[in-house]
Parts: C-alpha cells; structure tokens; sequence
C-alpha cells in the first residue's frame, strides 16, 4: 500500500463552493473509485480564526489537501482526473507515513475531527543535506515537537515521489492537530494555558529546533479542517510517542 497526498489550487470561487464540492460528489468518487482511508483537508469559517497563523510562500497557495491510499501509485490516474476536474491546479506525491501520536477513534463517515488540523509544507533548504534534513527532523526534532506543543495528532509524511509535473519540491508535509482554542492563544498553542514564562521557553526552544533544518520563513501553512471518510482511524498497536504528557492517544 501507497500513501498519496494532493494538494489543491482552487479556482476564482470561493471557499465554500470549492469545499462544497470536495467534500460532497469528489469524495464520493474517489470512495467509488476505491479510495483506502480517504481524508480531505479544508479552509473553512470554522477555522477562519486561525488565519493569522497561515504562512503562504507560493502566491497562490493551495486551498486543499487530498490524501488516501492505493496499493500502488501506479494505478493514480483515475483518481487525479477525478482532482483536475474539481482544481485547476493539483500536485501529488507519494509518501512514508510516519504516525507520531494518532488518531485512534474510529469517525462516523464524514465525521469533522475536533479541533483543527495545521499543514505544514516545508522544503528542504540548500543548506541542509537530505540526510541531515531527515536526521534532525525524525532523530531530535520530533521530540520537541510532542513536548512544547498542545497537538493530539502528529503525522509526518515522507516525500518519497513527486507524482505530477511542475510540483514543488516539498521533503515532507506534516499534519497536526491542536484544539481550537490554539488557533487565536500562542499559550494554548504551545501547552502552557496562563505561563507566560512557560509558553516563552517552548517557544523558544521550538524555534531554534526548526531552524537546524528548516528555513520557516519558506514554508507553507494551511490551518484547515480535516475530515475523515469510509470509517477509520490510525493504525495503534502501542504508543507512538511518549511526550512530557505521557503517551498520547485520542
């Protein structure tokens, strides 16, 4: 089995035409067309709040993301025809999920998941190695990750392939979850409700982490509301993560 992520460029409509169709006949297409633990990432009124917290390296950015798995990518053409006729522009990639503190609570179909779901796409900066890159964001980076942030769900996603032509050359996209509250509260967001000196620290200390390997005035971020389709949640066979707050598991 394959991972496959897609993010979506939508067209002069807005937000919730675009979504209204992602969410209602594309998905039901790719469900028929089989595809395997279907998600779908969008901007919506209920994380408008959070606007302050996006950052936008490519103008325009996407408005989407798309992901589900296959057995094989190479038989992803249908599925992609059925992305171009919603988006005037996709890219796809193929890529290693690494599920750092999942989900483990099976959704109704089509079900929000609390919260909401920051994406983060992120290049690889020049002055970094590929192995260095990878090193310092699964070796030590993950680490303090877990620990100065309030997210119940972290899943990094390994580029493996860029599937479609002209795609960013993105190394990794990343899906974390945080509660709502996070979206407007630096201290909610980094898990230090009411410390001022506490949400400092981890910010702080998240900050140089990233900036080992990662150029973060050169990223992506989309603050979008994820939605799960066919019934599912992450594989768990034992904690994925222990943090400073113990193994998490929602």
């Amino acid at each position: 089995m394959e991972k496959l992520v897609y993010a979506l460029w939508k067209g002069p409509e807005d937000y919730a035409e675009f979504n209204k169709r992602l969410l209602g006949p594309l998905r039901k297409k790719l469900s028929k067309l089989g595809a395997d633990r279907l998600q779908i990432n969008v901007v919506d009124d209920t994380v408008a709040p959070g606007a302050a917290l996006c950052q936008e390296k490519l103008r325009p950015g996407p408005a989407a993301l798309v992901s589900f798995w296959l057995n094989s990518s190479h038989i992803r053409k249908p599925f992609e025809k059925l992305l171009e006729a919603e988006a005037p522009r996709i890219a796809g990639y193929a890529v290693t999920e690494s599920t750092v503190l999942p989900i483990t609570k099976v959704h109704k179909d089509g079900t929000r998941t609390q919260g909401f779901s920051q994406i983060a796409l992120i290049q690889r900066p020049p002055r970094v190695t590929y192995e260095e890159y990878l090193d310092t964001w699964l070796g030590s980076h993950t680490q303090v990750g877990v620990e100065t942030q309030s997210n119940f769900y972290y899943c990094q996603n390994i580029v493996n392939r860029v599937l479609t032509a002209g795609s960013p050359l993105w190394a990794s996209i990343v899906e974390e979850c945080f509660p709502l509250e996070a979206m407007t509260d630096p201290q909610a967001f980094y898990d230090a409700a009411g410390n001022e000196e506490k949400y400092q620290e981890r910010f702080a200390r998240m900050m140089n982490s990233c900036g080992r390997f990662i150029d973060v005035d050169k990223i992506d971020v989309l603050i979008t509301s994820e939605f799960r389709f066919g019934g599912w949640a992450d594989d768990y066979k034992q904690p994925a993560y222990e943090s400073a707050r113990g193994a998490i598991i929602i």
